[in-house]
């Protein structure tokens, strides 16, 4: 059986490394490097999230009956990480040092709290409720990872 746990915690790992990526071209004022970085940062997370709305978390909701509990949550802070990777997006068209670095101290205390409530709550809730369907539900995001790193 896959784990859900570590195969999420895993890829926010991953996410935090292309965020720094990112971040070290910005401080070198590498414009267009940073903006290559930045996009490949946006283009990981954005599929993380989709993967955990379309099928995480609605196979957790489908096993436990709870539609307004911690997805409802994770949902609403994924939209206000959105928002600020929309912002941080930005300074980077802008050339803005100053302004990346204080969206993006912001964006990673955020985006920090809310990996640790998905993979000490949220992650186990859901290999508990979805244990029989772990391998299923992991299957299109392993997939995902084989085929961009071919």
């Amino acid at each position: 059986m896959i784990s859900i746990k570590q195969l999420m915690s895993n890829d926010h790992n991953h996410c935090d490394e292309l965020f720094i990526e990112a971040e070290n071209h910005v401080l070198k004022k590498n414009w267009s490097e940073a903006d290559q970085a930045l996009n490949h940062f946006i283009n990981t997370t954005l599929d993380h999230f989709r993967h955990e709305e379309n099928t995480l978390f609605p196979a957790f909701e489908n096993a436990t009956g709870m539609t307004s509990g911690p997805t409802e949550v994770m949902r609403h802070e994924h939209q206000q990480l959105r928002q600020l990777i929309n912002d941080l997006s930005r300074t980077v068209e802008e050339q803005n040092k100053d302004r990346y670095l204080s969206t993006s101290e912001t964006l990673l205390i955020f985006i920090r709290q809310h990996n640790m409530k998905e993979e000490q709550v949220l992650y186990p809730m859901i290999e508990q409720s979805c244990s029989q369907d772990a391998d299923e539900l992991m299957k299109d995001f392993i997939n995902k990872d084989k085929s961009s790193a071919a």
